[in-house]
Order: C-alpha cells, then sequence, then structure tokens
C-alpha cells in the first residue's frame, strides 16, 4: 500500500493487477475478457518501438492478453513486450494468454505445426495459449486461391494443440456454416471464433449461434466506424454521437469505453488496438459500470451490417466467409 501511495504522490507509473475477468473456454481453459490488439500498429506504419512500448503499457495498466499473428509481421516486437513485462516482474509468462494465428498460405496439414513454432521463435516463447486459422481461405504463395479445405488444416492444429505448442485452438472470420461442419468433422471443438463485431456490425445471428455452441467469440475492429475516419460518409455512431454521449456522460466514461462496455455485456472479448498508453489504459477500464439491456438494445440499432475490414479480392477464392 506504501509503494502504491508513493507511486501516485511521486507521480510515478502505477502497475495495475490483472483488471479484465476471465472466462472459461470449452477445453477448461480461461481467456481474459479483454485483449490488446496489435494488428493496426504495423498496418498503420508504427514504429517497432511502439509495438513494444505498448505491449508494456497495457500489462502494466492491467491487460494479460495480448493477440497478434504472423501477418502482423510484429510478433518479434509483441514478444520483446512481454520480455520486458516479465523481467521488470510485472508478471510471469503464465499469469498472460497470448493469441496468435495462422496465415492462410500455411493450411496444408503439414505446414501448420511448423508454422506455429515459426511464431514461437518471433515472440520467444515455449507456447502460445490460443491460435487461431487467420481465414477458412488459403491461398498459395502467390496470394492465388489454393483449394485446401479447413479440416486439412484444422487437423493440422489439432496436432499443434497435441504437441503443447498451444493450450487452445479456434478459428477466425469463420461463417456458421463453416462453423458447424467443424464441429460436426473434427475431434476437438474449436474454443474460440474472433470474428468483427461492433455498433455497426453485430452479427448477432453469428454470436448467438457460437454462444450456443460453446465457442467464446472475439470481437475485433471493435469500434467499427467510431474512430476517426478520413471517409465523411462512414456510417454513425462516431465519438461525438448523441446517443453514446449522454451514456458516456452518465457512467463518467468515453464513448469508446461506452461501446466495449456494449461488447462486453454481449459476452464478447474485446480486441481494442492502440499506441496511445491513456487510451490504452482506458480500453481496460470498463469494470466498474453496467449498461442496461434498453442501452444495449438502443447500440444495437446502429446495426447496418457493414463491415470496417473488408476483403472483397478474395471473393470468388474456395471459401470465403463473408
Amino acid at each position: 500500500m506504501l509503494s502504491l501511495v508513493l507511486c501516485c504522490v511521486l507521480g510515478l507509473n502505477t502497475i495495475l493487477a490483472e483488471k479484465a475477468p476471465r472466462m472459461e473456454l470449452n477445453d477448461g481453459n480461461k481467456i481474459p475478457t479483454v485483449a490488446l490488439g496489435t494488428g493496426r500498429m504495423t498496418a498503420g506504419g508504427t514504429q517497432n518501438d511502439e509495438v513494444r512500448d505498448a505491449v508494456l503499457w497495457a500489462i502494466e495498466a492491467g491487460y494479460r492478453h495480448i493477440d497478434t499473428a504472423a501477418i502482423y509481421g510484429d510478433e518479434e516486437e509483441v514478444g520483446q513486450g512481454i520480455a520486458d513485462a516479465v523481467q521488470k516482474g510485472i508478471v510471469t509468462r503464465e499469469e498472460l494468454f497470448v493469441t496468435t494465428k495462422l496465415w492462410n498460405d500455411k493450411h496444408a496439414r503439414v505446414l501448420v505445426v511448423p508454422a506455429l513454432r515459426e511464431s514461437l521463435k518471433r515472440l520467444n516463447l515455449d507456447y502460445v495459449d490460443l491460435y487461431l486459422v487467420h481465414f477458412p481461405i488459403a491461398v498459395k504463395s502467390d496470394r492465388s486461391p489454393d483449394n485446401i479445405d479447413y479440416l486439412e488444416t484444422w487437423a493440422g492444429m489439432e496436432e499443434a494443440k497435441e504437441l503443447g505448442l498451444t493450450k487452445s485452438i479456434g478459428v477466425s472470420n469463420f461463417n456458421q456454416t463453416q462453423i458447424d461442419r467443424l464441429v460436426a468433422k473434427s475431434k476437438v471443438k474449436p474454443a474460440v471464433n474472433q470474428v468483427e463485431v461492433n455498433p455497426t456490425l453485430t452479427q448477432e445471428p453469428l454470436v448467438s449461434h457460437c454462444q450456443n455452441l460453446g465457442i467464446a467469440v472475439m470481437a475485433y475492429s471493435p469500434f467499427g466506424f467510431l474512430v476517426a475516419r478520413k471517409d465523411r460518409e462512414a456510417p454513425p455512431p462516431r465519438a461525438d454521437d448523441p446517443v453514446l454521449i449522454r451514456m458516456a456522460q452518465k457512467y463518467g466514461k468515453t464513448t469508446a469505453q461506452i461501446v466495449l462496455r456494449y461488447l462486453i455485456e454481449r459476452g464478447l472479448i474485446p480486441i481494442p488496438k492502440s499506441t496511445n498508453k491513456e487510451r490504452i489504459a482506458q480500453n481496460i477500464d470498463l469494470f466498474d459500470f453496467k449498461l442496461t439491456k434498453e442501452e444495449i438494445d438502443t447500440i444495437s440499432l446502429f446495426n447496418k451490417n457493414l463491415r470496417v475490414v473488408s476483403t472483397p479480392f478474395w471473393k470468388n477464392y474456395p471459401n470465403y466467409p463473408f
């Protein structure tokens, strides 16, 4: 207590305990219900040190779940941020939950385990907590379509789990039909389906279906079009939307926090992305208030089934999910 008081008085960084509660997955492993996302960092031209710093800041702020992927190109920096936090004594590796993903050009069964080993090498970890098939779509090295069935890919994922390289396995961007087929024809049910969910893409049928099957849903692009966009035609809600502002004022929160809490109330695991230290902390400060059912329903009315992450270039590929 004295050290905490001194940190506050002296203006030093306060290291917080784990802030997000954990949800039990269908395999018994427990997943923190908010994750720091890292995908936009590299895509947006963010410097490597910013990724490393963001991961450390997130862990200091109470995050215990970090989400990355092979295609993001930042696994090494994510691993460095994790190593920094462990070295500083903030957490142990066992207290963290690390998610990464298999890219589309590694869908052949024999490539899955080697791909995960490469990710682990970049992360400088012995295992990840969750390994996801990033898309049901398979591509060749030249990005042309490949006709590999995701059931074959899943067999490789099951092998990775058996080898102890990952504690849990799951999928990302799978639609309801693909989920049902995978569940019916696999030994191991996916623990997670990570998909885009936000106020303009509520995905209520898919989310409910996965949850009814005991499959947790992680929500990427959780803010939708809330964040600043150059496109003036982007649909509401924006950060200054009157409906969200009223809720934010009621609870003493930001509109971004209202949207994240909305997803949590629906049983989802949001994956907010930021390299701003203050916003990183805000994005997990979500567990001292609850929205009413009426407020949840009101936010859901923004739904337009409109995606932030659109992949029309894959539309004619086998197993395109959208």
